[in-house]
């Protein structure tokens, strides 16, 4: 099946910028999340490839060469591909295939005795706003296989060897010729023996029965950057489970997920606060206490401020994960209206009511809509 296109998967033009290329990321993996989508395959394979999609629009290397020779990039032998760092088609389709199959199962074999892979694991991470805004530094406990100490990862028993596998001469492969109405056609598969290590155990170590590899509990530190997002992953290379019989650990993925503020409400960057005033602060002006990810913080509501006014705190926000600068703090004014008045407090609002103060008026400093609209046709 022909891969879709990075930037149709996003839903974004190929001259995005990068903040927006974030955003429909941050959509698409909140709409297509397993967590509220248990048991669609169809979201799951969707929360894939904007995953994928985002691992190669989001750096600007990997854009830059998919933007010149498209999927062949990332594949190997393709047109500029990616050479020790860069991730092939192998290495995402090796992340994804364990973000929801647990612990179990490891990466493909090596072929002619090459070096194997662990499987990649996958964890979530819980952060409040407060650590969002700042970075956070982690602890967690995870269930991981890790190479066997009494062998040292070979499977073999301490003071045995490997030996060649008879089967495939130690090349991991077994070639075979077939005949056909068009000649001989030869054909290579993973060796039966050893699949495809190219050595054979005479002895299993007793510890991790010939598999190299043993399941032991580990504490991992993860270092989250400021600004992460529901739904992002932090990627640590190396820290997933070991390789059976030696080779490379697979990756630990980690999951953000991000608790709600009590009172703050984010929006990108940005961050949210309904402000209800009284009519008498909003009347006469008053300093008020509002929440801020750093603490409690004192604004000055001048006198005759009008509801659904937006006060804007700059540099009151959440960093951005993957550049510089903060987003802003944003206090929408509302004003408070009691459903019930005592008696002295009725005769306040009625007496406020026969005076032309507290009568509505418009804007005199603002063009009349008739006179707008006049302006607007000339």
């Amino acid at each position: 099946m022909e891969k879709r296109d990075y930037y149709e998967i996003l839903g974004v033009s190929k001259s995005a910028a990068q903040d927006e290329i974030k955003k429909a990321y941050r959509k698409q993996a909140l709409q297509y999340h397993p967590d509220k989508n248990q048991g669609n395959k169809e979201a799951e394979e969707k929360f894939k490839e904007a995953a994928e999609a985002y691992e190669i629009l989001s750096d600007t290397q990997k854009r830059q060469k998919y933007d010149q020779f498209g999927h062949a990039a990332f594949q190997n032998g393709g047109a500029g591909g990616f050479h020790g760092g860069g991730m092939t088609m192998e290495d995402i389709f090796s992340q994804f295939g364990d973000i929801f199959g647990g612990f179990g199962g490891f990466s493909g074999g090596s072929r002619g005795g090459g070096v194997t892979k662990g499987s990649n694991l996958r964890v979530k991470v819980k952060l409040n706003l407060e650590e969002v805004a700042r970075g956070v530094e982690k602890k967690i406990k995870v269930k991981k296989y890790v190479s066997c100490d009494a062998c040292g990862g070979s499977g073999a028993k301490h003071g045995t060897a490997k030996n060649t596998c008879q089967t495939c001469h130690g090349h991991g492969q077994v070639t075979r010729v077939t005949n056909t109405f068009l000649g001989q056609m030869q054909t290579a598969s993973t060796c039966p023996t050893c699949h495809g290590e190219g050595t054979t155990i005479s002895q299993k170590c007793e510890s991790c029965y010939g598999e190299g590899i043993v399941k032991k509990e580990e504490v991992i530190k993860i270092n989250i950057p400021a600004g992460v997002a529901e739904g992002m992953q932090v990627k640590m290379s190396g820290k997933g489970n070991a390789a059976r019989r030696g080779g490379v650990n697979g990756d630990l993925l980690v999951i953000i997920q991000e608790e709600n503020h009590p009172e703050l409400t984010r929006d990108g960057s940005d961050l949210l606060y309904n402000l209800y005033l009284s009519i008498p602060q909003a009347t006469l002006g008053a300093t008020v206490e509002i929440p801020t990810v750093e603490g409690r913080a004192k604004i000055k509501i001048e006198a005759g401020t009008q509801p659904g006014r937006v006060l804007r705190l700059r540099g009151k926000g959440i960093p951005e994960v993957n550049g510089y600068g903060k987003g802003d703090l944003l206090v929408q004014i509302n004003v408070w209206i009691p459903k019930s008045l005592d008696k002295e407090e009725r005769k306040v609002f009625e007496k406020m009511v026969q005076s032309d103060t507290f009568t509505p008026q418009p804007d005199r400093s603002e063009p009349s809509f008739f006179n707008r609209m006049k302006n607007f046709f000339e």
